[in-house]
């Protein structure tokens, strides 16, 4: 067993001693039911073990700022560290969300501008920052729908439209909502079916929940068409940001049509969210809305203010004459590697995508899955990208390289999907048991999910 194999607690030794504290002269009051029936058990070892455990601990985590994710659906971009600074003032680190407003003024105005700036790219009217991630945004969003329609009178829409290749926060979010999720179907083209979308609308309609470009990293060519027909049934349209990356500057969801709509601070805007977080998922709505916007309250104060001032930094560092080259660029480097790599992997839909699009596995799996080729990519040091996800398919592999690599780092990556490719045919055993050079083998995920281990029985 190598040493940062073990856990600390293996490491401990009676009597070793990492840290010297000073004696507590005052001592704590604690009450009797507060303390502790036993000493506390921490492991017993010296400051280079401790040292040496965390650094290594460390180093196996996986980061944007330590290698590429082509992870579709998510866009894990780079975080240019000068937002980092920006959020490290002292002025913005210190807040308190209770300290007299007088002394707010500046964090209040960085959220008035930012509220422009977000205003003039999606072509919406007002924003509300309250929403701590996009599902949280996508719940706000349709309490505002349902708002907009019980004032109007109109009690009886209660029920969503979402297309099949939805993300699978939409109908989960309508639900919560209290509204009933009705699914229209994709064409083979992955577009939504104009067709099959008319005989859903009706009086009961509240609206449909799209992203543009969709699941599957294509433009909903017919978004007007679309638009047209579900405000002439007096329904409105929800726009999920989770895919505005590659639409920066370039075409805005309010002229698409779109009367709500949330955005990822955290994935277009630069914060990379892995880990869980932190989010900010901001609602947006059109003028008809506008004087609703205040009305949900699903979060005290201005939700997360770091990520909203990381955002507001990226916004100014592109500038209006640059934020387009990001969505350019995303669209451009997914088609690279897309058109590089679709002979040897099956590509269900041969057209141009936007900032990501989708296999469906090997061309000539030869038993491989694609759980096989994602396993495979942690032993060459990238990150797996989304797999089996959307459904539309059995054996999805998204791929999204944002903007923010390099042809170099891309053509690396296409390079082991190849050389994958190739393994696949000549000894597809490695990759049933990879990875082998992990610091964890491939474990059995069906237990670890319904029998998880959650702490040491050292």
């Amino acid at each position: 067993m190598k040493y940062y194999d073990k856990l600390i607690f293996e490491l401990s030794k009676p009597g070793r001693i990492g840290f010297s504290l000073p004696e507590c002269e005052t001592g704590a009051n604690i009450p009797a039911k507060l303390r502790r029936e036993s000493e506390l058990v921490l492991p017993e070892v010296s400051e280079p073990d401790v040292v040496r455990h965390y650094t290594n601990l460390s180093q196996m985590n996986f980061g944007v700022d330590t290698g590429f994710y082509p992870l579709g659906s998510c866009t894990m971009k780079y975080n240019p560290k000068i937002n980092e600074e920006i959020a490290s003032l002292d002025g913005f680190r210190a807040l308190h969300p209770l300290q007299p407003e007088q002394t707010t003024k500046g964090a209040r105005e960085v959220i008035a501008s930012l509220e422009k700036a977000l205003a003039a790219i999606t072509g919406m009217k007002r924003f509300t920052f309250l929403p701590c991630a996009g599902a949280h945004g996508e719940l706000t969003g349709l309490m505002l729908m349902r708002e907009y329609h019980m004032k109007r009178g109109d009690s009886a829409r209660r029920k969503v439209i979402v297309p099949d290749s939805a993300h699978g926060t939409n109908p989960a979010s309508a639900a919560v909502c209290g509204l009933d999720i009705v699914v229209v179907k994709s064409k083979e083209n992955g577009l939504v079916d104009v067709e099959a979308l008319k005989p859903l609308l009706g009086p009961e309609i509240a609206g449909i929940m799209m992203t543009n470009p969709n699941t599957l990293g294509l433009f909903e060519r017919e978004i007007a068409q679309i638009a047209e027909l579900v405000h002439g049934c007096g329904g409105l349209l929800y726009y999920d940001g989770a895919n505005m990356n590659p639409l920066l500057g370039t075409v805005r969801p309010g002229d698409m049509g779109f009367d709500i709509m949330h955005l990822n601070l955290h994935k277009t805007f630069s914060t990379p969210h892995g880990g869980g977080g932190p989010g900010s998922g901001p609602v947006g709505v059109n003028d008809k809305l506008a004087e609703l916007i205040d009305i949900p309250k699903v979060s005290g104060f201005h939700g997360n203010f770091g990520i909203m001032l990381r955002a507001y930094a990226y916004i100014l560092m592109l500038g209006k004459e640059n934020i387009a080259l990001a969505g350019k660029l995303a669209t451009l480097n997914a088609n690279y590697i897309k058109e590089s790599l679709k002979d040897c992997y099956k590509l269900p839909i041969d057209s141009i995508c936007k900032h990501e699009f989708v296999f469906d596995g090997l061309a000539e799996p030869n038993g491989v899955t694609t759980l096989d080729v994602a396993k495979r990519l942690l032993d060459y040091g990238y990150h797996a990208p989304t797999i089996y996800f959307p459904l539309l398919f059995h054996q999805t592999i998204m791929i999204e390289p944002t903007e923010t690599e390099s042809k170099e780092t891309i053509d690396g990556f296409i390079e082991v999907m190849r050389k994958i490719a190739q393994e696949a045919l000549q000894d597809p055993e490695l990759l049933h048991r990879a990875p082998v050079s992990t610091p964890i083998g491939r474990p059995d995920e069906t237990t670890a999910a319904r029998q998880p281990i959650v702490k040491c029985e050292c």
